[in-house]
């Protein structure tokens, strides 16, 4: 899909910018780590916990290079960027640090450059390298992503799939005040900005309605009605599908006409500069899901994130050039899904957790004709808000993760008030990964699952009083995957 997205002026400009930033890294040698998910999914504690570990020592046993103390030091350097909003990693941190409250979320596209001065395994990479790596961490939202397959559709394809989404049995209760008040419009009626006004804003609502805990939807273009950052209000925003359609071309001043306008410009001026300045430059790509929630929701949402994840990954540049090509041209060969939340899951689950996240993304890449690049999946936590431990149940012991559920958290009738630390049974994921999909019917002896959501923790100390690095789980090996072989 991504050959679709760019026209021959487009590549023209892309080529340049590549060539212009392959030649500056001749000198000052980088890696453009995209990181993104859709909302909630981690990404501002990712890019925290990363940062803060490789700053701090962290413990990260299966991070080659600093598991064999190879890295010298890391730290934060000026952005390459200037008109990329810098990500504020000194905020994030304090808040989860100090505060112990989760950072707010990714709201628009950010940046943020650490540089990695580390001695190479190899002799002869000592010799004519100078041990010296810049990861420029680009963060955006995956909401803006699922805009890309837009660029390939008109906007009768994209009224067509809008209606036939929101008449999902999992969606439609949500869409029902917008297909009732689309169903009354005339497309050839005169163009109404009230009108218009009223059905883009009924359409954002039921997309934020699919978007809450209860259904934890995820195919919900178009991404900027849910984040709009400083687009808001503006005509690009204020458009929304039809239920039905004019035959032929609109006439001229219908509120078709004037519909299919401003969803051209939405692709011109917001999708189509967003894919071209940021997605052609990645080299690598981390894409974060929120399982969990989804699992919370039930198999329909499960099949809803699966759509999203196949959208999402075809509309990266896959593939691995060679010395000419990469010189022009930049392509993503290593990509890791990670199902993020995994301290929610006693250890003994995230086998189950992986081996679901392997399968949806497995069938997503096929689905996506996704070739040319290495794909990985990981169970992990970014920060970890648990521990493990056992209690006793009658004759039996079971399996506990302890630690304090977030203020308004409920579980068995229980609500919890943010100070109490709980020790929870989360119940096991199911053995069977089928069960968790739509269309295949859950094992009724399988025990019922529900996660609930936890404070970040309190830092440990030395004994001389020093805090210690963020606690993870598995984030180590998900750095080995992404920039690892560039320290070797």
């Amino acid at each position: 899909m991504a050959s679709s997205l760019t026209s021959f002026t487009d590549e023209a400009r892309i080529a340049l910018d590549t060539l212009s930033g392959r030649a500056a890294g001749l000198f000052s040698p980088s890696l453009r780590l995209g990181v993104t998910g859709l909302s909630r999914a981690g990404k501002t504690v990712f890019i925290s916990a990363l940062v803060h570990n490789l700053i701090h020592g962290g413990r990260l046993p299966l991070f080659e290079a600093q598991k064999s103390g190879r890295i010298a030091r890391a730290f934060l350097e000026e952005q390459p960027d200037d008109a990329v909003p810098r990500f504020q990693y000194e905020d994030h941190v304090a808040a989860l640090v100090n505060d112990r409250v989760w950072p707010d979320s990714t709201r628009a596209i950010s940046e943020l450059r650490l540089t990695i001065e580390y001695e190479s395994a190899s002799g002869w990479n000592r010799l004519f390298s100078a041990g010296k790596l810049s990861v420029d961490i680009v963060d955006y939202p995956g909401e803006w992503l699922l805009d890309l397959p837009l660029l390939g559709k008109s906007f009768a394809d994209f009224s067509r799939e809008a209606v036939e989404l929101a008449a999902l049995p999992v969606r439609s209760d949500l869409s029902q005040a917008w297909r009732e008040l689309a169903s009354a419009i005339d497309p050839d009626a005169d163009a109404d900005e009230m009108t218009t006004r009223r059905l883009a804003e009924s359409f954002a609502a039921y997309l934020k309605a699919c978007k809450l805990d209860e259904r934890a939807l995820s195919t919900l273009p178009p991404g900027r009605f849910l984040m709009p950052g400083d687009l808001e209000g503006s005509p690009a925003l204020t458009f929304a599908p039809l239920m039905t359609l004019a035959q032929g071309w609109p006439r001229s001043g219908s509120l078709q006409a004037m519909m299919e306008r401003r969803y051209e410009a939405y692709k011109t001026h917001v999708v189509k500069p967003f894919f071209r300045e940021h997605i052609t430059r990645l080299d690598r790509q981390i894409v974060l899901i929120d399982a969990m929630q989804a699992l919370n929701a039930g198999p329909a949402a499960m099949a809803d994130l699966e759509r999203a994840v196949t959208e999402i990954l075809s509309c990266f540049r896959p593939g691995r050039g060679n010395f000419l090509t990469d010189f022009f041209s930049r392509r993503i060969d290593r990509i890791l899904v990670a199902a993020t939340k995994a301290d929610h899951l006693h250890h003994e689950s995230h086998d189950r957790l992986q081996a679901i996240v392997r399968r949806l993304t497995d069938r997503a890449v096929a689905r996506a004709n996704f070739s040319g690049a290495a794909v990985d999946v990981v169970a992990m936590a970014a920060v970890r808000s648990t521990r493990e431990g056992t209690v006793r149940q009658g004759r039996e012991t079971l399996p506990v993760i302890i630690g304090t559920p977030l203020k308004g958290e409920k579980i068995n009738g229980e609500t919890f008030d943010g100070k109490t630390e709980t020790a929870i049974f989360p119940g096991d994921l199911p053995e069977k990964v089928d069960a968790v999909f739509a269309g295949s019917p859950p094992d009724s002896t399988e025990p019922a699952i529900r996660f609930v959501r936890f404070r970040p923790p309190k830092l440990e100390r030395t004994a001389e009083g020093v805090t210690l690095s963020l606690p993870h789980i598995r984030l180590d090996r998900a750095l080995q995957f992404l920039i690892g072989d560039h320290l070797a």
